[in-house]
């Protein structure tokens, strides 16, 4: 598989319609001949394609380790998993939409969406490289270097944008990924 990353800033319409299939297999489904056509041939403004680097960014804003603990609304502030909400929201928290081993879709509220749109511009490169070179190679199972450093940063700043145009949207947020 490829192991690309996208998110979505999805509807209230849409949503339901994902919470409405009961079968983790028909939500997978209509994600991919539905949601991602749409959003690909219709909103692209209102999607955000990472690439393989939201491995890498998920653990730049976490604690290096690619933990993905799912579940639950932590608008209280309590992250999920390792590390700082809502940066730990930013690609692979939230709730679970689908548990299969060979798939990820995690649901961000609208809430989570304006905390993390909040958080995000926070981030600066210095601090971002500062968190991306402290990741553990054998952690990431490829190398950190300068060239991957630019890959996530690149991607990093295309998903912070999208976040904030979602937050101004009052949409939540879906992240997918294949595995």
């Amino acid at each position: 598989m490829s192991c690309l990353g996208v998110h979505f800033a999805i509807t209230p319409e849409e949503e339901n319609e994902l919470r409405e299939l009961i079968e983790e297999a028909m939500r997978l489904e209509h994600l991919r001949e539905v949601i991602e056509p749409r959003y690909f041939e219709e909103h692209p403004d209102l999607m955000a394609e990472s690439g393989k680097s939201w491995d890498a960014m998920h653990r730049t804003l976490t604690d290096g380790h690619l933990f993905w603990i799912g579940g639950g609304d932590e608008d209280d502030g309590e992250a999920a998993g390792k590390g700082e909400y809502p940066l730990t929201h930013v690609v692979l928290y939230g709730e679970v939409l689908f548990t299969e081993p060979h798939y990820i879709i995690s649901y961000k509220s609208p809430q989570q969406v304006r905390d993390i749109a909040a958080a995000l511009p926070a981030i600066t490169q210095e601090e971002f490289r500062r968190r991306f070179f402290a990741i553990k190679p054998e952690n990431l199972g490829y190398f950190i270097n300068e060239e991957e450093f630019e890959y996530t940063w690149e991607n990093f700043l295309t998903v912070r944008t999208f976040y904030l145009r979602a937050s101004e949207a009052g949409r939540a947020v879906i992240f997918t990924a294949d595995q």
